[in-house]
């Protein structure tokens, strides 16, 4: 619990400086509990205090143009829980995770995905929808992958809308 808090609390200043010295090494970070805590951490701090909320979108923006795939995939689920509650400020970072060419990345959209049906089912569809009859096959599957959790436990949201797409 104390590293989450040093975590969320170097977030916190770097948003506040504008910078993102920790943010990049935390979003970085080999270990797998670091980058969880750093995005859910960011997702925290957009809510608690709106008046970051533009900063921190500008600062994922930034992060999603490294060369590391480790940081893309982390702005990506950073996006997924600011996603949660807000999905507009974040769609495009989906746009653009779907089609990295990293796999971590894409699959970081597809458990975004997820995430946000639980709790924010539609926006996600509506976003869906572009991509469920994409010429791409792997498009088409990533798409479906990730409402397949919302399907099986509510399957009359996902059945009527998988019909309407492909008439």
């Amino acid at each position: 619990m104390e590293l989450v808090n040093s975590i969320s609390n170097n977030i916190l200043s770097d948003i506040k400086k504008e910078n993102s010295e920790y943010i990049s090494r935390y979003f970085s970070d080999n270990d797998t509990y670091i980058r969880k805590s750093s995005y859910q951490g960011v997702g925290k701090i957009y809510f608690a205090y709106p008046e970051f909320q533009k900063r921190i979108i500008s600062t994922l923006e930034n992060l999603y143009g490294t060369t590391d795939e480790k940081i893309r995939q982390t702005v990506v689920n950073a996006a997924g829980e600011i996603g949660i509650r807000n999905f507009e400020p974040v769609k495009n970072f989906f746009d653009r995770g779907l089609f990295d060419e990293h796999h971590s990345v894409r699959n970081a959209v597809i458990g975004s995905m997820k995430k946000m049906g639980e709790k924010n089912p539609l926006p996600v569809f509506e976003w869906s929808k572009k991509y469920l009859l994409h010429t791409d096959a792997e498009i088409r599957r990533e798409i479906c992958h990730g409402l397949e959790l919302r399907g099986r436990t509510h399957p009359e949201e996902i059945l009527p809308f998988f019909k309407t797409t492909s008439e």
